[in-house]
């Protein structure tokens, strides 16, 4: 069986492109049972080829899909793409996860997976393959039109002869489905099924490592391309070193990996490390954990193993926001000595009641000073994330979110605007409050990068959001000092024409804003 695993086109995200972690493991997984794979990333294929080009060039006999809430309908219109080439179609991810009977109504989905997938997907060939014996035994049509009965066999034609009719496949029960946990099928009867929920495993270390050398590296960007300018030739990788987070913030959803924080051992994590710098030439790797340093002692021996093992040479950043009330000097101080050049920080908002009874954050403000003021200290470079617009909001507190961000003055600050997506405490509040919701809910909206404000709340109102959200953009990035860094780097002037109008946007709400690199 071969098999594609892909994410769908869309122009939701921005310039900045990092590999596909969720299809990497997939495919490390599939890889290491012996199944044939391949991966088509929408965000450096397009340009090159289409999935439909894809699709016709080099037909497949089944397709996975992975997407968040705001690709979901781009990922719906590719399965339909996929189905009308007679592929078998299965999609996952966060969306799926949550609302998994939504997807299964569709007629060119046939199957969702929820939850952690690396299991999960591998039972599924399996189960494929007893499905194939079954519908040979009974003399009825293969499950993908595109291959052999017995769908292990030669491709036939060019892949596009199979019905243009969208008809979901019926599994047969005897096949094993129903064992399959975290999957979502129609059985004979053309019913809806939803197993059981997969058991997050503990012992993440078994997993394979994600497949990076099947991606097209040199199309993809430098991680912040604000800081340093877009760099087209660097071999930027990213690795996960543990997956969940225990932390219950209000805009947060963690529908894969869960609500507990499960770590890789050291020697695990150092092994792929070693890997990507070693035999994949990374010049620079990302960190993308929830909540990397939530075990103190265990980023700082992490730290100490990357300098043993002497591949703290290629910089590395954190991506995601560190917790600011799990560290100390001798932290960054590690992170440093162990290649790290940046570190983000979920800073959120400036308010202390807001952060403490609104966001949930566990955190105060003075934990964000003081974790900023060590990672400076050891000459770190640091960026912080904002939210503007939160259900409870006002416009004191925003006020002192900016007024936060310019005494912090991180290199990089991202204001981002509030978004309820599902599986969140805020979704669940707004619902009951009636404010954004509908049955024809345009899930692309669901952008954090947008400059329009998602709903109102009480007396604030979305106009006042974006005019806080602007201001913030305008007080912050227009400082004589800021100015001056940007005017100097030759990236400014390359890519003039999207600063230009990134700038307008962000500053003033010109127009539908590109989200910025």
């Amino acid at each position: 069986m071969k098999i594609l695993l892909a994410s769908p086109e869309s122009d939701v995200w921005n310039s900045r492109k990092h590999i596909h972690m969720g299809l990497g493991y997939l495919a490390g997984s599939l890889r290491t049972h012996g199944y044939k794979v391949d991966i088509w990333d929408a965000s450096i294929e397009v340009d090159f080829e289409t999935l439909d080009e894809r699709l016709t060039r080099d037909p497949y006999h089944i397709i996975g899909l992975s997407a968040p809430t705001p690709l979901i309908v781009n990922a719906w219109e590719a399965a339909i793409k996929a189905k009308r080439r007679g592929v078998l179609t299965i999609l996952g991810g966060p969306h799926l996860t949550l609302m998994p009977d939504e997807s299964m109504h569709k007629d060119a989905v046939d199957l969702v997976v929820r939850g952690e997938a690396e299991y999960t997907i591998i039972e599924i060939m399996r189960a494929l393959e007893k499905e194939a014996e079954i519908r040979q035994a009974k003399n009825l049509p293969p499950i993908s039109t595109i291959s052999s009965p017995h769908l292990n066999g030669s491709h036939k034609g060019n892949g596009t002869h199979g019905s243009t009719e969208l008809k979901p496949q019926l599994f047969h029960a005897e096949a094993g489905w129903g064992s399959i946990m975290g999957l979502s099928w129609r059985n004979r009867d053309g019913k809806i099924v939803h197993n059981m929920e997969r058991i997050l495993p503990n012992d993440i270390d078994a997993i394979p490592f994600p497949a990076h050398d099947m991606f097209k590296i040199d199309r993809y960007t430098n991680l912040n391309p604000l800081t340093e300018g877009l760099d087209m030739a660097s071999r930027t990788y990213t690795i996960v070193t543990s997956r969940g987070c225990p932390y219950k913030c209000i805009y947060c959803s963690k529908p894969i990996t869960g609500d507990t924080w499960r770590a890789r051992s050291v020697d695990n994590v150092v092994a792929e490390w070693e890997w990507l710098v070693k035999d994949l030439g990374a010049t620079e790797i990302g960190v993308t954990d929830d909540i990397w340093n939530h075990n103190r002692d265990r980023a700082k021996d992490l730290c100490r193993a990357i300098i043993k093992a002497n591949i703290n040479h290629v910089p590395w950043v954190t991506v995601h926001g560190m917790k600011v009330n799990n560290t100390d000097r001798e932290l960054f101080d590690l992170m440093k000595q162990a290649g790290c050049k940046r570190v983000g920080f979920g800073i959120e908002n400036g308010d202390d009641w807001m952060l403490r009874n609104i966001i949930k954050k566990g955190q105060t403000v003075d934990m964000v000073r003081q974790a900023m003021g060590h990672a400076k200290a050891a000459k770190l470079e640091t960026m912080g994330f904002f939210i503007f617009g939160m259900p409870g909001e006002t416009v004191e507190s925003m006020e002192k979110t900016i007024n936060l961000a310019l005494e912090l003055d991180p290199d990089l600050a991202h204001f981002m605007m509030a978004a309820p997506f599902p599986g969140t405490a805020m979704w669940e509040t707004l619902k009951e409050h009636g404010d954004v919701f509908s049955d024809q809910m345009d899930w692309s909206q669901l952008a954090i990068q947008s400059d329009r404000a998602h709903f109102a709340f009480g007396e604030l109102d979305k106009e006042t959001v974006e005019k806080k959200f602007h201001e913030a953009h305008r007080r912050f990035y227009l400082r004589p000092h800021r100015m001056a860094r940007i005017l100097k780097r030759k990236d400014t002037w390359m890519r003039f024409p999207y600063y230009l109008k990134t700038a307008g946007n962000m500053l003033v709400g010109l127009g539908d804003r590109e989200p910025a690199a």
